[in-house]
């Protein structure tokens, strides 16, 4: 008793395990109490018992062990956590219950099984019994058995797995044990009840006493199908439901549930797989090709015996098939042609599904075979046939079969009819859409009229057999052709069809059933019947027998008037017009049934019928046509009545309106492909050219009416062609606006058909393809009338079954296609076989000239599939290459039909994906891709062949094809049952050794999930091991939280008619997707996530910024920074976003799909400005996510985020944010890696973005980014960093070098060495900045170079200091353009934009100048356009400087005499009230608003009109025209652009500025004062102008046109000659640099140029002919002749030839004196030509030597006296007077023997003198001054204490900045200081007379707010109140005039 006092206090769990019986009994008794008693199932305590279940089952003692086994029962059926003792305990249970001899024993052991497989633990279970039955006692094999039973016959074969179970059952029946044997036979009997036939099969080798047995057994079975008893925990409402049933007394509904389930069960899915090929004769080629027919027999008939199994193992059968394929089609023995016909049926039997990749090769041969007559043979290629049907789709093998329907062999026809009816009963509504059901309609249909009553009566058993299946709806419509007895024949045999059961399989049977039965069927048979009769009145295609004369005038006599009879052929025309009036009145009236369309146009017909000559009457004829065709049944016989006079009447200038209207009634009559295929005959058939250009632009209207389906494009690209080769223009431009048009439709594939043409011809046509690009075809809106909305509705439909990809390949479908089988001949296939390499290489050669040549070809390309998919595995590599390469090819030739070839060429193409060199695995990737492009993903993910290639343990295979699945899924919305086969592999790849194989399948997981749903694929990892399994579910649960959304389905049209045309928009198009969804209720869902969309999508949190930038500073997060993202990083980002950015968008930011991407950036873009708070609050975070796209390789992507932060950008400037260091540390860099991006339109958008970023950031701090940037290993980078340092530089002088000059200087003078040029130059060119900015200390900041890079250096600063003394004002288009900066690098962040109105003009131009990618301009000259805008009233206060000691400024500096303004040179014109008003009228021209702009033209253009008053203009010419240019340039990209603006007031103000300009430019002396600059930019707005396609679409739009044209010549006549020739010069030369605009605006230019050449005799004598040979000289340097003939046309070519031709002509050899003004002439390309032209004498260099030598000697004596101390000013002086009398004079080449020191010297000299000349000259003019007013006194002045402006001091600093050379000094009539020692006068841009503008825009302003305040207020110091200074920070005003002063000294 001492004992069991011991374990009697003990808790029940050790109880269990104690070592007494007795206690371990007592414990279980407990248990069993405890368990009942716990009502959580999740209880903490059931943990306790989770090891010691196994030990309850497996007890030693037999007594405890009944107890145990109840306790274990209680325990599994209660607790929660018992599904993870499963496999333990029942192999326990197995193990050591089923071999006890107590029945109760055995009872609880299969009560516990049953229990786990209701905890959804029946795999585990199952697999435990199984391995039971191979357990060498018996007992255990019976109780196996007997528990397999129970849970089959309890929860059916849903649950119970039967495969694995029906392949151990035939072993069981072999066993020596009689109760084994009776068991089997008890579970075998059980199967049959649920599986039925299916189970036949497997047991066919049993022995046949114990088969006989089970037969009889069998048949005793109840009819009825079984039901589930019993129910898994999931499963609790079917269980309900079933209740629920059996209450009722109702079990009729349960037969269909299972029905579902007898057909879920495939015989040949319970059969083993036998491998047959290494089985097969080793001499089996060699017999097969044997002369001897008995040996061909033998190697035949081993190959029989073996493809008799049922079932056969996958594996390379193309050399097989390829054999059998050979005999069928070319043995002359009929009896081995049946043989080998077997063979091949058993083969596609065996392999099913795995067959379809050769089906394609072999029906063709089948099909042609059918000629043979013998029963037997035709039978054996029937079976082969239709065995091989069911290994693919009918899809596949419709071109096949359609090749053969029109044989001229009519037992291949009567065959060929006969398949497809067998085919057809295979088939259901959704596996023969109308797609693939037409053209098979259209072949029966010929074949139903076919001599042979064998073939008609097959044609008709294959209609009837399609009504069948698809129902009389879907058919009716392609049988409209049919008479009526035909008809009555195919509706028989449908009828007969429904009756006869003819498919051999159970699972077609059913499929068969189901598509044919239900409630669905009453429904749709109801819907059909009550369609019926309104199909035949109004659907059926009206046809009718042709009428005589006779019968047509009896029938309209019948519905006519007698007078309208007799009338219509009256010889008075008046009489007519009256007949016709009748006629029409009585159209209008009659009955749609009663008209006789027919008579009618007949007699419309009737003499002079169309030869009418009578317009009126004629047009009267012509609307009676359209009536008829629109009122009446009109046929297409009653259509060729009247098509040819609609045709002939077509291009007639009054009636050709009327004919078209008939066109397109007819259309809607008779369908549009029908009435254009016959109008584009017809017409072309004519010689009359206004007919055939008229008719292309009708059709080209038609096609966007109507649609362009079922367009005969083959037809149509004829006619197009020989449009196209028409003398007559207008026949080109009609033909190449219809080609427009179609692109619209078809796409790129159009292109291609019109590479032949002529080049000039090409760039027509593709210049109007490029007006098409981005548009979207528009929803059709006429419609053919006998297409019911019914057909629409299917077509839809049809799109929608298609996956939403079809759109695209119908345009494809109708592509004239070439069959290249027969150029695919035996010795080509043999060339590409043979073992040696070249002679491969040879036969792949001709294969790419064949398809390149055909340019599209059918699917049909006989052997050549095989040979490719053989050089895949090429031993040579390049041969591999050169394969994908035709692979590509051959995608794009074929097109869709590349669907056929995808098992058979496709799969191998992945295989090439796991090859071991990464450009054949890049070549196998681009490959797959454009065949997926063709194809869509279904046929990839059919079958097994995927998860093949994913089982082989290649890394790079698994890595290649896991990233393509995770890019293809997402996109797909529904994906074929067989991907599931691709899970196992995956679960294999998420193990895999390779850790990059393991993170693509962690990438993969979410989009298979996706697909499978989570459930399908954690109960696939229920098959792992345990280990295994736990890590893949972790991971599953992960990827279920980052799993993707199915895209949506395209939305339909909500009228049936838009839904087929809708679909065909591109994706892009959201808004016509959206107005086309307007018409149906979206469903909830979808309502609800755009509301959710609606919601704001960043939420401003307040200091979340502040409180990350914490964190990241107290290292609790990851710093941003990385060389590539990690996923650290991505997770970190996305827990971060998730509080502050909407949900939806942060799905899409993170989203798998880049379309995704770009959506959700677009979106950010639409919100930028309304939360532009909120955005900066999560600015950090946005441009975090930015950073990580910089890293994706997808240019669509880059270009929107580019797109997005020059925006952002802009937005943070205006809202005057800083980035803080957190937010540029964790941007800058990474944006700096784009600067080094391959593509040019990257780095020109970073490079924007670059400057933009130095306006929110300290361009000091920008500085160390770049110069980190410039260590990068990308040599593009490191230039384009060093260009952007010199810009730095330049604009902010040296404070911005950090950390310090020296340091950065040094760093940056390393890469003068640099390997690569590009960044040599860009090095030089910075160091050149330095220099340019602090002189010759750059040498002492750089350091020591070696003597090469000093040289180099040397070079580059003496080069660009001669440049920079001789430039023009305008840059060469082809330079990089230089952006400026604010002299001081923090000043530009602190001030506030506030500027005045009249600059308003001025910024304006400046951001035209901008977006036309010329320089850029200061920070300090810009304005804030919005807000002007919104206030055109406000001027802006400047802050207080009365702090700053502003005499201080001023001491060092010597002011002259009291008497002395320092004004500007403008000073008189400024205080003029008449010139301050024009400025200010003039300023609102540009105005952003219409109105605005609108008012002050109408003043100006009042001005202009009288002629006494017109001259105040003078003087503000240039600055009119910049403002209208402005102007111009604004409607175009913004006004035109805005949809809410009226069009109508559009063109008012293109009228107003129109009309102003011909004003100006009718007089002369104004139309002169515009500068050459001004002139180049005007005329580029008006060309463009001319050019808008826009504009045209609008109403009067082509009056405007023409008024443009008007203007341009008025302003080609008036100009100044010689600024007008060089402004189109430099235009040209625009044009032809930048290819971004339309090639017709470099014709126009040219076209200009002609008329000026035009104007030369006239105007030889005024044009200033130095200046335009310069300007041609500037051209040939960057256009030399070379490279002008290399130019796509060669206009420009010859338009610079006829320019110096006519100028030669005109001056003779004179021309050559006035080269003046070019460097380097003897290098000139233009002298050269010019002597050529002019062919000089030797005359001509003596008289020039002579001029030469007397300048050589003056120049001499002045030096000499320049050189000497007492004379040196007396030379200097002589020197400057010398240089004003040979302006042309160039003292380069006297200069360059001197020293450095004496040029400068000399220079420095010539300033002086030109400075004092200068200066007396302004003191003149400002003592002629008048009025000083008081708000701009001199420093004399100040005595009485009055407040000194600062303009006062900027005017001063102007004008001693102009006589040191620091001042651009255009704004001056005088040439520039720094060009004395050039001869070259400046050329001024429109940029440097808006320069000249400013200070007058400004004190204008001033003065006109002055004028107006003064009305208001009488303050003597109101006028002080405001400002006009720009203000310029004080302290670099300071360094400016320090540096002044050091240079005076």
């Amino acid at each position: 008793m001492g004992d069991e006092s011991e374990w009697i206090k003990l808790p029940i769990d050790q109880k269990c395990e104690h070592k007494l019986w007795k206690a371990r009994l007592n414990g279980y008794e407990e248990a069993v109490k405890l368990f009942q008693r716990i009502e959580d199932e999740k209880s903490p305590e059931w943990g306790k018992y989770l090891g010691l279940i196994k030990k309850f089952v497996t007890d030693s003692n037999a007594i405890a062990q009944l107890k145990g086994l109840e306790a274990a029962l209680s325990f599994v059926g209660n607790a929660h956590v018992a599904g993870k003792t499963a496999g333990e305990v029942v192999s326990g249970v197995v193990t050591k219950v089923f071999n006890q001899p107590k029945a109760r024993a055995k009872e609880l052991g299969t009560e516990i099984c049953l229990m786990y497989m209701e905890i959804e633990k029946a795999e585990v279970v199952q697999d435990e019994l199984l391995k039971g039955l191979d357990n060498k006692n018996p007992k255990i094999v019976v109780a196996c058995l007997e528990a397999l039973r129970k849970a089959l016959s309890e929860f059916g074969s849903k649950i119970v797995t039967l495969k694995p179970v029906v392949k151990a059952l035939p072993k069981q029946f072999e066993s020596r044990e009689k109760a084994v044997r009776d068991e089997a036979k008890q579970l075998a009997v059980e199967i049959y009840r649920w599986i039925r036939d299916a189970l036949r099969p497997p047991l066919q080798n049993i022995n046949s006493v114990q088969l006989k047995e089970l037969e009889e057994e069998w048949v005793k079975l109840p009819s009825s199908a079984p039901k589930q008893s019993r129910f898994l925990r999931s499963q609790q409402d079917l269980k309900a439901k079933f209740q629920q049933q059996s209450a009722q007394g109702g079990g009729e509904s349960d037969g269909d549930d299972e029905a579902e389930t007898v057909a879920a069960v495939d015989p040949y899915e319970l059969l083993e797989a036998v491998e047959i090929l290494a089985k097969m004769p080793k001499d089996f080629y060699d017999k097969i090709e044997a002369k001897k027919w008995q040996e061909r027999k033998e190697a035949l008939e081993a190959i029989e015996t073996l493809t008799k199994n049922p079932k056969l193992e996958n594996g390379d059968y193309g050399d097989l098939v390829r054999a059998l394929k050979k005999v069928v089609g070319k043995d002359a023995n009929v009896m081995l042609v049946a043989l080998a016909a077997k063979c091949l049926a058993a083969l596609a039997s065996g392999l099913r599904k795995k067959f379809g990749t050769y089906a394609g090769q072999v029906t063709p041969t089948i099909l042609e075979k059918f000629k043979e007559k013998k029963p037997q043979v035709v039978q054996a290629l029937q079976e082969a046939i239709d065995a091989i049907f069911l290994t693919t789709t009918l899809q596949n093998l419709s071109e096949d079969v359609l090749s053969v329907m029109d044989n001229k062999n009519p037992s291949i026809k009567q065959q060929a009819s006969l398949f497809l009816a067998r085919s057809f009963r295979h088939c259901t509504q959704a596996t023969l859409p109308k797609s693939i059901l037409k053209p098979f309609c259209a072949a029966l249909l010929k074949q139903v009229n076919d001599s042979a009553p064998e073939v008609r009566d097959a044609a008709f058993e294959a209609l009837g057999t399609a009504m069948k299946v698809v129902g009389e709806k879907a058919v009716n419509p392609f049988l409209a052709d049919l008479d009526k007895l035909k008809l009555d024949k195919v509706n028989r045999s449908a009828a007969a069809r429904r009756k006869s059961v003819l498919c051999p399989s159970i699972f077609f049977i059913l499929i068969f059933l189901q598509a044919s039965s239900g409630p669905p069927k009453k429904g749709k048979a109801a819907a059909a019947g009550g369609g019926k009769a309104k199909k035949t009145s109004d659907n059926k295609e009206v046809i009718e027998t042709e009428l005589s004369p006779e019968a047509s005038e009896e029938l309209a006599s019948r519905v006519l008037p007698a007078s309208c009879l007799q009338q219509l052929d009256s010889s008075n025309w008046k009489e007519r017009l009256a007949s016709m009036e009748e006629f029409q009145r009585a159209v209008e009236t009659m009955d749609k049934v009663e008209m006789p369309c027919q008579a009618l146009v007949r007699m419309l017909a009737k003499k002079p019928g169309w030869k009418e000559t009578n317009f009126q009457v004629m047009q009267m004829k012509l609307r009676v046509v359209t009536l008829i065709a629109q009122r009446g049944q009109f046929s297409k016989t009653s259509a060729s009545v009247v098509l040819d006079g609609l045709v002939d009447k077509v291009g007639d200038v009054k009636c050709g309106g009327n004919a078209k209207e008939g066109l397109t009634a007819i259309g809607e009559a008779c369908s549009l492909p029908w009435t254009a295929e016959q109008v584009v005959s017809m017409v072309f058939a004519q010689k009359n050219p206004k007919n055939q250009a008229e008719s292309l632009n009708w059709l080209a209207n038609a096609m966007k009416e109507f649609g362009f389906a079922g367009i005969n494009v083959k037809g149509f690209i004829n006619n197009v062609k020989t449009a196209l080769g028409a003398t007559n223009p207008a026949i080109r431009t009609a033909a190449i606006a219809l080609l427009g048009v179609m692109h619209l439709y078809m796409g790129a594939p159009l292109r291609i058909f019109f590479e032949d043409e002529k080049p000039a011809l090409l760039a027509q046509i593709d210049a109007e393809i490029e007006k098409m690009k981005g548009q979207s075809p528009p929803a059709p809106v006429r419609f053919t009338r006998k297409a019911g909305a019914d057909e629409d509705g299917d077509e839809g439909e049809e799109q929608d079954e298609d996956g939403g990809g079809g759109a695209g390949h119908d345009i494809m479908d109708l592509l004239p296609r070439t069959d290249i089988s027969e150029k695919i001949t035996c010795d080509l296939v043999s060339k590409i076989d043979d073992k040696n390499w070249k002679i491969r290489k040879e036969g792949l050669d001709e294969v790419a000239a064949v398809i390149s040549e055909a340019k599209f070809i059918t699917s049909n390309i006989g052997d050549l599939s095989l040979s490719l998919k053989g050089r895949l595995g090429d031993s040579n590599k390049m041969l591999v290459q050169q394969t994908l390469t035709i692979l590509q090819q051959l995608a794009i030739a074929m097109g869709p039909g590349l669907k056929h070839h995808v098992k058979s060429l496709g799969i191998p193409v992945i295989t090439v994906m796991g090859d071991i060199k990464p450009n054949l695995r890049m070549a196998a990737l681009t490959t797959v891709q454009a065949w997926v492009e063709q194809t869509g993903m279904k046929d990839w993910l059919e079958g097994e062949d995927l998860s093949e290639e994913l089982k082989k343990e290649n890394p790079f295979l698994r890595q290649e094809v896991l990233s393509w699945l995770a890019e293809k899924l997402p996109t797909l919305r529904t994906v074929p049952v067989d991907l599931m086969l691709c899970v196992p592999p995956l679960y294999a790849c998420l193990e895999d050794r390779n850790g990059d194989v393991r993170k693509k399948a962690q990438d993969a997981l979410p989009t298979f999930m996706m697909h499978l749903g989570f459930e399908k694929m954690s109960k696939a990892a229920g098959k792992l091991k345990p280990a295994s399994k736990d890590q893949v579910l972790a991971m599953l649960e992960k990827a279920r939280a980052v799993m993707p959304a199915k895209p949506a389905a395209p939305a339909k049209a909500g009228g049936g008619k838009g839904s087929a045309e809708t679909s065909r928009a591109p994706s892009g198009s959201c808004e016509q997707s959206k107005s086309g969804a307007a018409g149906k209720k979206p469903p909830a869902k979808g309502a609800k996530d755009e509301e959710d969309k609606t919601g704001p999508i960043f939420v401003l949190i307040p200091n979340a910024k502040e409180q990350r930038i914490k964190e990241e500073k107290q290292l609790k997060i990851l710093k941003w920074n990385f060389m590539t993202p990690r996923d650290e990083y991505l997770e970190q980002l996305k827990t971060q976003m998730s509080t502050c950015f909407a949900k939806w968008l942060q799905d899409e930011l993170f989203h798998f799909d880049f379309q995704r991407h770009v959506k959700a950036i677009g979106v950010m873009i639409e919100r930028l400005e309304s939360e532009s708070d909120a955005t900066i609050s999560c600015l950090d975070l946005i441009l975090k996510w930015f950073t990580l796209r910089f890293f994706d390789t997808n240019t669509t992507v880059l270009m929107k985020v580019l797109e997005y932060l020059k925006l952002l950008f802009t937005m943070l400037n205006r809202e005057n944010y800083h980035l803080t260091e957190y937010e540029a540390n964790s941007f800058v860099p990474y944006l700096i890696l784009k600067v080094g991006e391959s593509k040019d339109v990257v780095r020109k958008d970073v490079r924007a973005i670059l400057t933009m970023l130095c306006k929110v950031h300290p361009a000091s701090k920008v500085f160390p980014f770049l110069m980190e940037g410039t260590k990068s290993k990308n040599s593009k980078q490191r230039a384009e960093c060093l260009e952007e340092l010199g810009c730095l530089i330049e604009g902010y002088g040296m404070n911005v070098c950090q950390p310090t000059p020296a340091k950065s200087l040094k760093e940056i003078a390393i890469h003068i060495g640099d390997r690569d040029t590009s960044v040599r130059n860009a090095a030089l060119n910075t160091v050149v900045a330095v220099y340019n900015a602090c002189g010759d200390q750059v040498y002492k900041l750089i350091g020591n170079l070696s003597e090469k890079d000093m040289s180099m250096l040397e070079e580059r600063i003496k080069r660009s200091a001669k440049k920079t003394a001789a430039a023009p004002s305008k840059p060469s288009a082809t330079e990089r353009p230089q952006r400026e900066h604010p002299p001081n690098p923090n000043g530009t962040f602190l001030r506030k934009p506030a500027q005045e109105d009249p600059n308003k003009l001025k910024i304006m131009y400046r951001t035209y100048r901008i977006e036309s990618s010329h320089p850029s301009i200061p920070k300090e000259f810009q304005l804030d356009l919005d807000m002007i805008e919104m206030d055109q009233s406000r001027v802006c206060e400047m802050p207080d400087l009365v702090q700053h000691k502003l005499d201080e400024l001023l001491e060092p500096i010597m002011i002259p005499e009291p008497k002395m303004h320092s004004v500007s040179p403008h000073f008189d014109d400024l205080h003029n009230s008449t010139s301050s008003t024009i400025n200010y009228v003039i300023s609102q021209v540009a105005s952003g608003d219409i109105n605005t702009s609108i008012q002050a033209l109408a003043q100006i253009d009042e001005v202009l009109r009288q002629e006494d008053k017109a001259e105040v203009m003078s003087g503000h010419i240039d600055q009119f025209l910049i403002a209208t240019f402005m102007q111009l340039r604004l409607i175009y990209s913004t006004h035109m652009a805005d949809d809410r603006l009226d069009k109508k007031d559009i063109i008012k103000l293109y009228s107003c500025i129109i009309g102003n300009m011909l004003s100006l430019f009718s007089m002369e002396s104004l139309a002169r004062e515009a500068s050459m600059g001004v002139l180049k930019d005007l005329m580029h707005g008006v060309i463009t102008l001319m050019l808008d396609s826009r504009v045209e679409d609008i109403e009067d739009g082509q009056q405007l046109i023409r008024s443009v044209n008007l203007l341009v010549i008025r302003v080609l006549e008036k100009s100044d000659q010689t600024n007008m020739i060089s402004a189109l010069l430099v235009l040209l030369q625009d044009s032809l640099v930048t290819t971004a605009g339309p090639p017709t605006f470099s014709e126009l230019v040219m076209k200009c140029l002609w008329r000026m050449i035009r104007f030369l005799p006239e105007t030889i004598d005024t044009i200033n002919l130095d200046r335009i040979l310069l300007d041609v000289h500037n051209f040939m340097k960057v256009f030399p002749k070379e490279k002008l003939k290399q130019l796509k046309s060669d206009v420009p070519h010859r338009t610079l030839k006829t320019l110096l031709h006519t100028l030669c002509k005109l001056t003779g050899p004179k021309i050559l004196d006035h080269l003046s003004m070019i460097e380097n002439r003897s290098e000139s390309e233009l002298e050269a030509h010019l002597r050529r032209v002019v062919k000089h004498s030797g005359n001509l260099s003596g008289l020039k030597s002579d001029r030469g030598t007397e300048k050589t000697g003056l120049y001499t004596v002045r030096s000499d006296k320049i050189g000497s101390k007492e004379n040196t000013k007396e030379g200097l002086t002589e020197l400057y007077e010398f240089k004003q009398k040979y302006s042309d004079a160039d003292l380069e080449p006297f200069l360059k023997y001197t020293s450095q020191f004496f040029q400068s010297y000399v220079e420095r000299g010539l300033r002086m003198i030109e400075s004092e000349r200068e200066g007396k000259a302004r003191i003149q003019t400002s003592t002629g001054t008048t009025v000083i007013p008081q708000h701009s006194v001199d420093s004399s002045l100040s005595s009485n204490n009055e407040e000194l402006k600062p303009a006062v001091y900027y005017e001063r600093l102007k004008i001693l900045r102009q006589r040191q050379g620091l001042e651009n000094t255009s704004r001056q009539q005088r040439p520039a200081i720094s060009s004395l020692l050039s001869s070259k006068p400046p050329v001024a841009s429109s940029t440097d007379m808006l320069h000249s503008k400013l200070s007058q825009l400004k004190e204008s302003r001033e003065m006109y707010q002055q004028e107006h305040n003064n009305a208001h207020s009488h303050s003597p110091t109101h006028g002080h109140t405001r400002s006009a200074s720009p203000a310029a920070n004080l302290d670099d005003l300071k360094k400016r005039l320090e540096r002044i002063k050091s240079n005076r000294q």
